[in-house]
């Protein structure tokens, strides 16, 4: 192989074989369904989201309503259940176990794939195009979102988005259906950081293009308008659910908080990976402060590669993404700088982005391509002065940090093992430097460099800690275990009684992790933690969702916002019948006084919010005989009195419900579920107004008489999504197929002319 060939070696087919061979090594036990992930969210939020998802699926349901967390909880609206997402058939038609690993890491490998595309066309170098997919999909942020397959999957769409939406004004017309269709496909994943990032870079990209005034297309300044457009309509069957309850849930401007900023030493992770932090949270490694994320390493000859080029290349995007990091380390610091606070105060609206460290993802994507530019222009020049001057400055920035580390540590550091990590950082930087000026002076090794490069990169981010992404037997996520062992009398179910956890056990749940991820999976399933008690079919009162409607979590903050000892009335209204023992949370002990889901015949008693809620809090609250409504409905009042009245034949589905009511009287029907303008009541058939009872649940009004009441979940805003997304994706398939015909006759039409001109 001579030099040149070197350089072009890395095809896209072949740069494709070599990505998924790196993954494979990474992670072989997954890919061959030996193990499965199980680290932090992975399963304590997405595997058993997917598996209800899964059901939902197979009974031909669309998972609109969670009746087994928050006392019930939108799930589709949610955004990150990735319930619409079309990829996510792969893991609901195939064995759960296997799939939904394998999903990451397929992503993992599209990501990688679409850097590889957007680098060899900003940079024009199939060696530093391969260089850049390794690093956006080897680093350590996109390792550590594989615990979150919405995360994954969003980032892994961020290149193609950038490429296709791009090539619209660049290119003209020809890929605006396709830019529209990615666009959306990232919108559906459902991270919503990431494609607001995303959006960010092409509207600085598209500005930009528009100052420049090179463009020799008319239509340049409406295509990013309307392909932004015709994302939204796309994705509409999912935004607008999503968009109303974020307008009707717990969050808003002053929710977020500055929890997990980059702390104040954070920095020295990009050079020194294992400073400053501890292993004890399930043996992966995390800084002191910093929970988010265990990594945003990227590699420390791709952040040589990316000082060279901010310093020493001047081609076009560099100075943008140069920018775009700058702002990406000052964001994410948070707390740590007065610049994102008083941004904050500035502008409320980024409340709604959640921990200041997710700002880094804009890093991983301007990372790999400033790396790419320098790659590219090391080919061309003789950088090795730059490469010198480079490495000089890292390694004495690392011995500076050896240095802090062992005069200031900080309690659990291990100074030894940093020393040992920032030594073997250091020869992978002098490593890749020896290669580099290999090729810059065309000696020793030119024909080799470009692939060892791109393995020993590979190398580095791979071994930088202890594996962020430990993998235990699938056996521990088998449906209905716990509930067999735990054998709960009576037995939990949709409409019968629920499960809850006191204040004292969640918080020990939350803050105290064992070292070994498949024994500290198994103890919080015991516990019904998080989301967990989805895969034992197990109701329970409290949940682990990014939205819940406002009020529930109002309610909720009066549950878990006082002593254990200090039980009301409101834990047998919402039928819990077993809660954590006292003196060990890993038992759970009997509760005889709780109240069916369903009760009838309580007398109405108007108050405002807040004094709802005190009485609610009132040990003395008896949700059998009264039931509190908000001011709005006081002509309800003098229509009811407590009297006698009977609910039988109840049945819970996940998005209906039925039961009847025998009552002599006009009556009160109350339903211990979280209330939501979707769930419509009918009565006999007639449909009845659905009342906000006892702050944040269900109640109606029947007459009197034998009744049969059905509530039904009828998503009104997902239906008005769902019709514009099925018409912007009847224009999308219209404008692919004229697209396509009118290239086909471009061909026929130059075929023709070279014939003519050929036989002339």
């Amino acid at each position: 192989m001579n030099e040149k060939g070197a350089f072009n070696w890395f095809t896209p087919s072949r740069f494709g074989v070599l990505l998924a061979l790196f993954i494979f090594a990474a992670f072989p036990q997954v890919v061959l369904g030996l193990q499965t992930f199980v680290i932090r969210d992975f399963g304590f939020f997405a595997y058993p989201l997917a598996s209800f998802q899964r059901e939902c699926f197979w009974h031909g349901e669309l998972p609109f309503w969670d009746p087994y967390n928050e006392c019930g909880v939108p799930f589709l609206a949610q955004w990150n259940t990735m319930s619409l997402y079309p990829p996510a058939l792969l893991y609901l038609l195939l064995p759960l176990h296997w799939s939904l690993g394998v999903f990451s890491l397929l992503h993992l490998w599209f990501a990688g794939m679409g850097m590889y595309l957007l680098a060899r066309r900003w940079a024009g170098n199939d060696f530093a195009a391969a260089f850049a997919g390794t690093v956006f999909a080897f680093n350590g942020l996109t390792l550590n979102l594989l615990m979150w397959p919405s995360h994954i999957a969003t980032i892994s769409w961020m290149p193609w988005v950038v490429l296709l939406v791009e090539s619209t004004w660049r290119d003209g017309s020809r890929k605006f259906f396709l830019a529209a269709l990615a666009g959306a496909m990232q919108m559906l994943a459902g991270g919503p950081e990431t494609i607001f990032l995303t959006w960010l870079i092409l509207a600085a990209l598209w500005i930009r293009h528009l100052i420049k005034g090179t463009d020799s297309c008319s239509g340049t300044f409406w295509s990013f308008p309307a392909v932004v457009l015709l994302v939204a309509a796309l994705a509409s069957a999912q935004l607008l659910p999503f968009l109303d309850l974020a307008a009707h849930s717990q969050r808003n401007t002053g929710y977020a908080d500055l929890r997990w900023s980059m702390p104040g030493s954070g920095w020295v992770n990009f050079l020194v990976p294992m400073a400053f932090g501890d292993t004890r949270n399930n043996g992966v490694f995390f800084q002191h402060g910093q929970l988010w994320t265990s990594s945003y390493y990227f590699g420390i000859a791709a952040v040589s590669l990316a000082m060279i080029a901010a310093a020493c290349v001047r081609r076009a995007p560099i100075r943008l993404l140069t920018t775009f990091a700058i702002i990406a380390v000052i964001f994410a610091l948070g707390e740590n700088t007065f610049v994102y606070p008083t941004l904050r105060k500035l502008i409320p609206a980024l409340g709604l982005v959640t921990y200041p460290i997710k700002f880094t993802l804009l890093l991983t994507f301007a990372i790999p391509l400033l790396s790419a530019f320098a790659l590219a222009e090391v080919q061309k020049k003789n950088l090795a002065r730059s490469l010198g001057f480079s490495t000089l400055v890292l390694l004495a920035l690392m011995g500076a940090i050896l240095f802090w580390e062992f005069r200031y540590p900080i309690g659990g550091d291990d100074v030894h093992i940093t020393l040992l990590n920032a030594l073997a950082r250091a020869l992978f930087l002098l490593f890749a430097n020896y290669l580099l000026i290999s090729i810059t002076r065309a000696r020793a090794l030119p024909s080799f460099a470009p692939v060892l490069l791109v393995a020993a990169t590979w190398l580095d981010v791979w071994t930088h800690e202890p594996t962020q992404n430990p993998t235990a037997s699938p056996s521990i996520y088998a449906p209905d275990v716990v509930r067999e062992k735990l054998n709960l009398t009576p037995s939990p179910a949709p409409g019968t009684v629920r499960v809850m956890t006191t204040p004292t056990a969640l918080s020990r749940f939350v803050h105290t992790a064992i070292r070994q991820p498949e024994q500290n999976f198994l103890v919080a399933r015991l516990g019904c933690q998080a989301d967990c008690n989805l895969l034992d079919h197990i109701p329970k009162v409290d949940g682990f969702f990014s939205l819940t409607p406002r009020e529930w979590s109002d309610v909720r903050e009066l549950l878990y916002d006082r002593p254990d000892d200090s039980l009301t009335g409101l834990e047998d209204f919402l039928g819990v019948s077993q809660i954590t023992a006292t003196n060990d949370i890993f038992q759970w002990q009997s509760r005889r006084t709780f109240l069916p889901l369903v009760t009838a015949g309580q007398t109405p008693v108007v108050l405002d919010d807040s004094n709802i809620l005190a009485a609610l809090s009132n040990p003395a609250f008896n949700g059998n005989k009264i039931v509190y409504l908000p001011v709005a409905t006081a002509d309800l009042s003098s229509l009811h009195r407590d009297g006698p009245a009977a609910v039988s034949n109840i049945h819970f589905g996940n998005n209906r419900i039925n039961f009847n009511v025998a009552t002599a009287e006009p009556t009160m029907v109350v339903i211990a579920q979280a209330y939501s303008d979707h769930w419509h009541v009918f009565v006999d058939g007639h449909r009845t107004t659905l009342l906000r009872a006892d702050h944040a649940f269900q109640a109606l009004s029947v007459p009197g008489g034998l009744h049969q009441v059905v509530l039904i979940y009828q998503d009104r805003v997902f239906a008005i999504g769902l019709t514009i997304s099925a018409a912007a994706f009847l224009v999308c398939g219209a404008g692919l197929f004229l697209a396509r015909r009118k290239t086909s006759r471009n061909v026929q039409t130059s075929s023709r002319q070279f014939f003519s001109s050929d036989l002339k």
